[in-house]
């Protein structure tokens, strides 16, 4: 496998706040912004984690995707929830502006200076799903979901799976429990941006696991060490200062 120069790790759903402006039109929806529909619960944990091992910057939005999906494209139909999808155009237009393209731009922007320098750059988003959405899903700790068209991808995710199964006891699959190539920030870069130059990986934990002290501490420390193994050996670290607040 050719080697890393660079490593990115984002984190789309690390929060659930609500920016005061927008607070009426969530009230008396606390349940749904604490859920899963509101946030991915232990995932700027596990983002944070990688980022430190890996020293890797870290791009995360706190914004509850309720107000608006940073891993959806814009013609996504779920890029706006029932709560927001009530606002006329401008509103919705002034939203994008203030937190969608923001983030989007800032992960785009740092990759594509990486790769205009000839650098070969890994991006890991990082996610959590909820086990209780859908049957089977138990059954899996860890998903790795990228696109199984482009061989980089492919040969990462097949290293790391491999070398996760045999230091842990952890259940890796890949591209579970959903499809790499599905709408998300990790495929919109992938039609801008060569195969060869860009490898964009999506982790999807299990809240489950994290959500279990001792056992959400093995799988964070597995899975940075892992990555650290499989993609630090050509890896230069990114000059950075403190990881970036994102919004």
């Amino acid at each position: 496998m050719a080697p890393i120069d660079r490593i990115l790790v984002s984190c789309e759903h690390a929060g659930f706040r609500v920016p005061p402006r927008y607070a009426a039109l969530f009230e008396g929806a606390e349940a749904a912004l604490a859920s899963h529909r509101g946030w991915d619960r232990g995932a700027l944990r596990l983002a944070r984690s990688l980022a430190r091992t890996l020293d890797a910057p870290l791009h995360a939005t706190r914004v509850t995707r309720l107000l608006v999906d940073t891993n959806r494209s814009l013609h996504h139909r779920r890029l706006f929830s029932e709560f927001t999808a009530v606002l006329d155009r401008r509103e919705r237009a002034e939203i994008l502006a203030r937190y969608y393209h923001p983030h989007r731009r800032r992960v785009e922007k740092r990759v594509c200076d990486w790769i205009a320098r000839g650098d070969r750059v890994l991006h890991l988003a990082v996610h959590s799903f909820d086990p209780r959405l859908a049957p089977g899903r138990d059954a899996c700790d860890l998903g790795l979901l990228y696109d199984p068209r482009r061989r980089g991808e492919t040969a990462l995710c097949r290293e790391w799976q491999a070398t996760l199964r045999a230091g842990s006891a952890l259940r890796v699959r890949r591209n579970h429990p959903y499809r790499g190539r599905a709408d998300g920030l990790t495929t919109h870069l992938r039609r801008q941006l060569p195969a060869g130059s860009y490898l964009g990986i999506e982790l999807e934990a299990n809240q489950a696991r994290l959500e279990r002290g001792e056992t959400a501490r093995r799988l964070r420390r597995a899975l940075a060490a892992s990555a650290a193994t499989l993609a630090l050996p050509g890896h230069r670290s990114a000059a950075r200062g403190p990881f970036p607040r994102g919004q």
